[in-house]
């Protein structure tokens, strides 16, 4: 887990490591994750974006997701990343 010019605290990192730690329930091969943490003042709006970056044998997952708050956001990449991870088992269950 990486926060990018900031420092996380103990309760969001649990958060968010928790939340990760459920996609395993979809697909149980993961052999690697990075999430990252980004404050982004774009526009003069501060949301913040959670990135994260799974490693399964043979492939990269990524997704990206920003919100007001990291909570919403991480919430946001994991669920994107839980469709990705069932795509990718389908597409290894047809081979």
């Amino acid at each position: 887990m990486h926060s990018i010019h900031f420092e996380a605290d103990k309760q969001l990192t649990d958060f968010i490591q928790q939340r990760v730690d459920k996609l395993e329930t979809f697909y149980d091969r993961v052999v690697e994750g990075e999430v990252y943490l980004k404050h982004n003042n774009n526009d003069g709006n501060d949301t913040k974006t959670v990135e994260i970056k799974l490693f399964v044998p043979g492939s990269t997952l990524f997704s990206k997701e920003d919100a007001p708050s990291f909570e919403a956001a991480a919430d946001a990449a994991v669920e994107a990343m839980r469709r990705q991870l069932k795509r990718f088992k389908q597409k290894q269950m047809a081979h």
